[in-house]
């Protein structure tokens, strides 16, 4: 851990009052959610099914939620971990957190949904492609599991996880509340992401073209990088680098306190 790198982190969040904080799957490694575009990434061994073949094909909604079984359970245990309470503990300070994540453990590590914008959705929920309608995934999940048959919602629609699939939209009341924030923020931090994902990464780069202090911690190579907007790059596990950063502005007993390597 490069103290100097963890101290410069904790006076910047130090010294803002309405922080952008954006995380990617990264920071939810250490709770066995898998990373899906780092260098393990699970994009490179599995196949995703597209939102239009979802819904024009029966066997590629059948593909789609033995996928999505095959992962539910892991999800569904998740818990948070010290990365997600770090971000919680910043709530005085934060605008708002943006997350490309799915797994719902910002809320579940108590950050006030308020302030958080999933522009990705959530698995936490099974929405209707035809009403809208949300639900507990328990009994749909159950329902498939059982007779191999994508369930329905009870107005015959199609129902799927409350995520955005590859070639889905992104809501656009989400990427609205997400450049807002990106607008009037005075720092911006982005976590365990690769930054390759978009619309999703140009939030981030929104607020530092501003001329917000902009900070990037990541294991491992993100597209922005050598950009020059960029005022601070942690290499290394968020959370350490994060957890550390965060106990130090906040003054919290913690891994701040313990000798750096």
């Amino acid at each position: 851990m490069t103290k100097h790198g963890v101290d410069a982190l904790a006076a910047l969040l130090r010294g803002a009052s309405e922080i952008l904080i954006f995380t990617g799957a990264g920071i939810s490694t250490g709770s066995g959610i898998p990373d899906f575009r780092g260098p393990q990434g699970i994009w490179q061994t599995q196949k995703p099914v597209y939102y239009a073949e979802f819904m024009g094909s029966h066997e590629k909604r059948v593909a789609y939620w033995q996928y999505k079984l095959a992962g539910y359970e892991q999800f569904r245990d998740a818990e948070p971990n010290p990365t997600h309470r770090a971000v919680a503990a910043l709530a005085p300070k934060l605008a708002a957190v943006v997350t490309q994540n799915i797994d719902g453990l910002h809320v579940a590590g108590g950050l006030d949904p308020s302030l958080l914008v999933e522009l990705h959705g959530t698995n936490r929920e099974v929405e209707c492609q035809t009403c809208g309608a949300r639900s507990d995934p328990a009994p749909a999940f159950a329902a498939f599991a059982d007779t191999g048959e994508p369930p329905l919602c009870p107005c015959g629609g199609f129902l799927k996880p409350a995520t955005i699939s590859f070639g889905q939209s992104l809501r656009r009341a989400d990427l609205e509340r997400a450049a807002d924030v990106a607008s009037r923020c005075d720092l911006a931090v982005a976590l365990g992401s690769t930054l390759s994902v978009h619309p999703a990464a140009t939030i981030p780069l929104l607020a530092a073209q501003r001329g917000v202090p902009y900070a990037i911690v990541n294991r491992g190579a993100t597209e922005h990088d050598d950009l020059p907007v960029v005022s601070l790059r942690l290499e290394g596990d968020v959370g350490e680098l994060f957890v550390a950063a965060v106990d130090a502005a906040l003054h919290r007993p913690g891994r701040s306190e313990e000798p750096r390597r």
